[in-house]
């Protein structure tokens, strides 16, 4: 039997279309059709995606490897405005990370209608200098050995592998790539040429714009300006006004304004965890943001409306643009554009309503 539900604002995720009405059958798009209302929404978008998080209301992933911390994170984003998301396991000692690899593989066989698109393993190969809040003790370079052991527990799920590409070799960058893993820049100290040399070999995406990685000099460019002159790379940007200024977030998206998508990077989502303690791993919620005891940002608190709302103030950005950063660019960023978050015969039937301005944002199954 078609279902229908009708909405006086669909945003497809490339384009604004009015009064329309969609049908879905078994979980697929099957119509969108003209109607005169009545309406079921006043605005309705394609399901939105966060593929830089770490927790969720309680629970935080690289600490506690289990279903019960994927189950918290896949809850809270979903209530929080993300129906997909991808939980960010942070650099530790690789038994942690096959641990996490194979807790994230059972969890996804178990549950397929999960929303969790699979893990974005951050590290360990990071640079020491940019690491940040990652723990410093596990910060290491790649060995062919540990690459090939954890691309064997985790085939299946590393969506997004952050590491910084001037402690690796090219083939092992590319090793990567032919396993289907979408490399990305982050944590890193690599120069101009070295990012643009990672570039060319087909890296696609950077982690976190501006932070932990190699910034802007007038003599000394950096990954940040390499990053933002390739028109076919991804920057996601954390706007919550303390990872980066605002005038900087308004300068990357002047300069290449479509490699622009939205993160919460979330340590914990709903800033209702208040102090957390993970090994030598520490973090307090400060003024809305989580701060370790050395003064450094160690994680997010922003939910993925109130950065859709920072974007849309800051950049001046039509609606449908700022869906399209928490949509269909991030499908893109990680080869899935064809498959999820977009509005089209054919797509998920799993949606996102909301009000104007982004209030009010919540899932629609």
């Amino acid at each position: 039997m078609i279902k229908k539900i009708s909405t006086r604002n669909l945003y497809t995720g490339e384009s604004h279309l009015l009064n329309k009405t969609v049908g879905f059958q078994d979980g697929k798009i099957v119509s969108i059709e003209d109607t005169s209302g009545p309406f079921d929404f006043e605005n309705l978008a394609p399901a939105f995606i966060d593929i830089h998080l770490n927790g969720g209301y309680d629970h935080y992933f690289t600490s506690c490897v289990d279903h019960a911390a994927l189950e918290d994170i896949e809850t809270a984003s979903k209530e929080t405005g993300a129906y997909y998301c991808m939980p960010a396991l942070i650099t530790s000692a690789q038994s942690q990370i096959i641990k996490g690899l194979q807790v994230s593989s059972e969890y996804k066989s178990k549950k397929t209608s999960s929303g969790i698109l699979g893990l974005h393993l951050e590290g360990p190969f990071i640079s020491f200098e940019k690491r940040g809040a990652h723990p410093a003790e596990y910060v290491r370079n790649p060995s062919d050995e540990e690459l090939k052991n954890i691309v064997e527990a985790g085939r299946d799920v590393i969506k997004i592998w952050t590491l910084a590409p001037e402690l690796f070799h090219d083939n092992q960058i590319n090793y990567l790539m032919r396993e289907g893993i979408n490399v990305s820049i982050g944590h890193s100290n690599a120069s101009f040429e070295q990012a643009n040399h990672a570039f060319d070999l087909g890296v696609r995406l950077t982690t976190h714009l501006y932070n932990a990685m190699s910034g802007l000099h007038h003599r000394e460019p950096g990954l940040a300006l390499a990053a933002l002159l390739r028109e076919n790379v991804y920057n996601p940007i954390i706007l919550d006004g303390l990872h980066l200024s605002l005038e900087m977030a308004r300068l990357a998206y002047k300069v290449n304004p479509s490699s622009i998508l939205l993160i919460t990077d979330a340590l914990f989502l709903g800033r209702k965890k208040t102090s957390f303690q993970w090994e030598n791993f520490d973090a307090q919620l400060v003024n809305g943001a989580y701060i370790n005891r050395k003064n450094t940002l160690a994680g997010a608190a922003i939910s993925m409306p109130e950065a859709m709302q920072t974007a849309q103030s800051i950049f001046g950005a039509s609606t449908s643009e700022v869906i399209s950063m928490v949509t269909v660019r991030p499908a893109r960023a990680i080869g899935m554009h064809n498959k999820i978050s977009s509005i089209g015969v054919g797509f998920p039937a799993i949606f996102t309503a909301f009000e104007e301005g982004f209030q009010g944002v919540h899932v629609v199954e």
